[in-house]
């Protein structure tokens, strides 16, 4: 989700579901270390509950990193040992790791001596050739008995080399059966599914058997899937709102956004989605980005608007 679940996004959702859990983009921990750290994990309090995904592969410089992200007032910190793109591999961390589970260990060990926060790991199910059960287990095994009690397994294996990480998500076909396994012969872990999932519907499926479900693209191009997430995973009783409820409340944020410099489209790129499947979404998603690109401000958001209302 890198570039696509930033702090724009995260705030913006946060007004159409209260409870989910929400995660950063992957942030490699040497940056977090040696970068401009209040641009890198800046966050507004709104969006808790959020969680700060990390990437690495040297346990001292992780561990350093998650005490930064508990410094942030971030709720949880997750190691990444999943992403499979070539710049990830060439940093020698992201899926290639599940090759070296003992350093993943250490790496997990390093975050979770280091921060009273929960440490979680998102992993996938296998790599390359190296992808039948027994290959899973192990990997769970070892990480599992270096303390990690909360595993995110996306029932998907990667392919290091030849797939690109769209590629990667699509191709591979989603194991859910070997997720499933792992949660039955680990039960004293928290396992989460990744991969696939698109409706609330699946969700309350899949928490049959899981602890919880990770969505990803699907939640960023049709955020509107989450608007029933409070009330039926959740068990709040508070109203729905409508869309519009939502984009009158996140007005505010873009306006204090744009007098701090933010570019406009910083945050109006996050909102294509918020009518997928609706009429006039294509409309809405053609005027906001035209009309944004042509130099459009906060008065073509206030006039979209109320259009929606009247309509």
């Amino acid at each position: 989700m890198m570039e696509w679940t930033d702090r724009h996004w995260r705030r913006f959702v946060r007004h159409i579901t209260r409870h989910t859990l929400l995660y950063t983009e992957m942030v490699h921990a040497n940056a977090v270390l040696k970068g401009n750290v209040e641009k890198l994990l800046e966050f507004d309090p709104a969006e808790h509950p959020v969680a700060l995904q990390l990437g690495g592969a040297e346990p001292a410089v992780l561990g350093q990193a998650a005490r930064v992200a508990e410094d942030f007032g971030y709720d949880e910190v997750n190691l990444n040992v999943g992403c499979p793109s070539d710049r990830v591999q060439a940093g020698r961390f992201g899926a290639c790791l599940m090759a070296e589970p003992e350093l993943v260990a250490e790496c997990f060990a390093a975050m979770r001596a280091a921060v009273s926060i929960p440490v979680t790991v998102k992993t996938r199910i296998g790599i390359d050739d190296c992808d039948d059960y027994e290959f899973a287990h192990r990997f769970v095994d070892i990480v599992a008995a270096a303390g990690c009690e909360t595993f995110i397994i996306h029932a998907r294996k990667a392919w290091l080399k030849g797939l690109s990480p769209k590629e990667n998500r699509e191709i591979p076909p989603l194991r859910y059966d070997i997720a499933a396994r792992l949660k039955h012969d680990f039960p004293q872990l928290e396992m989460l599914l990744n991969g696939g999932v698109k409706t609330l519907d699946a969700v309350e499926q899949q928490l049959e058997v899981f602890d919880g479900v990770m969505i990803g693209r699907e939640a960023y191009h049709n955020p509107w899937m989450l608007a029933e997430a409070d009330r039926r995973i959740f068990g709040s009783d508070a109203p729905l709102k409508s869309r519009e409820e939502v984009l009158e409340e996140y007005l505010p944020y873009m306006q204090r956004e744009l007098a701090r410099g933010t570019p406009l489209r910083s945050m109006t790129r996050h909102m294509l989605g918020l009518y997928q499947g609706l009429p006039g979404a294509r409309r809405w998603r053609r005027t906001l980005s035209e009309g944004v690109a042509a130099g459009g401000g906060i008065e073509l958001l206030e006039e979209m608007l109320r259009e929606r209302e009247a309509a």
